[in-house]
């Protein structure tokens, strides 16, 4: 299912350009139409109706719009819009087109069923997780995202760290996560529109989430909150890779309960195998988990015990630049 979107201009031009660079780079969500009169407007909209159209503010004078979910206005800076249009939503006319297709999937999230898309089949969840903190969760989800996204699937990458290290490995050009966390307990609209929307795709194809506006955001949310995120991310891509923090809560806990696989990281360092050593031995939540987990020696660490039945070794990469490392490091993923 795709939203139906209508762009009304008389600059030919530009709705050629806007309506070109949509269906290049968001053909997966949107379907285009393109009318540059008014007339030819009325007639298109006595034939079908749209989910959401972008309208120079002269085309919706006059006109009926009752036949579009969402019409909303394209404002140009300096410019005031008709006090008749006071009611409708707006959007900047000129801006990055990845932006403004962000700013309609926002606002149509907040006005469209929870039906939509609801038939897509749920992605295959991989969670990365080590109850020690420096080993390299990060570099091991990223590569194994790079490494998925290489064989021709999807990938999103979900990062539930209290403290992000996206900036780190990512463009930050974006809304922020913190408006999927805002709808996460509200029964109105479509998250997996929002997720759509706000999600960002890097240089090597692997699609991730800004940052949290505060550290209050991420930490604040409830285990069932963390299973709704997860279950609408599910829902919008092929492959889901799950970053968590090192604490084993309520809502790690749930995230296991959801994964279809647990890559355990350890490195060469004593305390990262002795917590590891602790968690499957004294821990009644591995015994849950141990037949879809996998350990992830990085940084060339040996593996003391045989905890899992599968094993991955990585190396340990000598460059200081971490999107170098795990682009590097997703040519040795294996068994994924």
């Amino acid at each position: 299912m795709k939203i139906k979107l209508l762009i009304a201009s008389n600059e030919a031009d530009y709705a050629e350009h806007l309506s070109d660079s949509i269906a290049r780079h968001h053909a997966d969500v949107i379907t285009v139409s393109v009318c540059l009169s008014q007339d030819r407007m009325r007639e298109m909209l006595e034939a079908q109706k749209f989910d959401a159209a972008l309208l120079e503010a002269s085309f919706a004078e006059g006109v009926d719009l009752s036949r579009i979910t969402l019409p909303i206005l394209l404002a140009e800076e300096g410019r005031a819009l008709p006090v008749t249009s006071a009611k409708l939503k707006w959007v900047k006319k000129f801006q990055r087109i990845s932006a403004m297709v962000s700013d309609v999937l926002e606002l149509y999230a907040k006005v469209s069923g929870s039906g939509w898309d609801s038939d897509r089949e749920k992605a295959w969840v991989t969670a990365v997780w080590s109850p020690a903190g420096g080993v390299g969760k990060t570099t091991v989800a990223l590569a194994y995202a790079t490494k998925k996204h290489s064989e021709g699937k999807e990938v999103l990458y979900l990062d539930l760290e209290p403290f992000s290290s996206v900036p780190a490995y990512f463009d930050e050009m974006g809304k922020s996560i913190s408006a999927v966390f805002e709808m996460l307990d509200n029964d109105e609209g479509n998250i997996k529109i929002l997720i759509r929307g706000l999600r960002r795709q890097d240089n090597g194809g692997v699609s991730y989430f800004c940052h949290p506006d505060n550290f209050d955001d991420m930490n604040v949310l409830s285990a069932d909150n963390i299973s709704a995120l997860i279950e609408a991310c599910a829902g919008v891509t092929e492959e889901l890779v799950i970053d968590m923090s090192c604490v084993c809560d309520d809502r790690t806990r749930q995230v296991f309960k959801l994964a279809d696989r647990i890559l355990l990281v350890i490195d060469p360092a004593n305390v990262s195998h002795f917590k590891l050593s602790q968690f499957t031995s004294q821990h009644e939540v591995f015994d849950s988990i141990k037949d879809k987990a996998t350990i992830v020696a990085n940084k060339d660490a040996a593996v003391r015990e045989s905890l899992t039945e599968e094993i991955t070794f990585l190396p340990l990469v000598h460059t200081t630049d971490p999107t170098a490392v795990y682009r590097t490091l997703s040519s040795y993923i294996i068994g994924a």
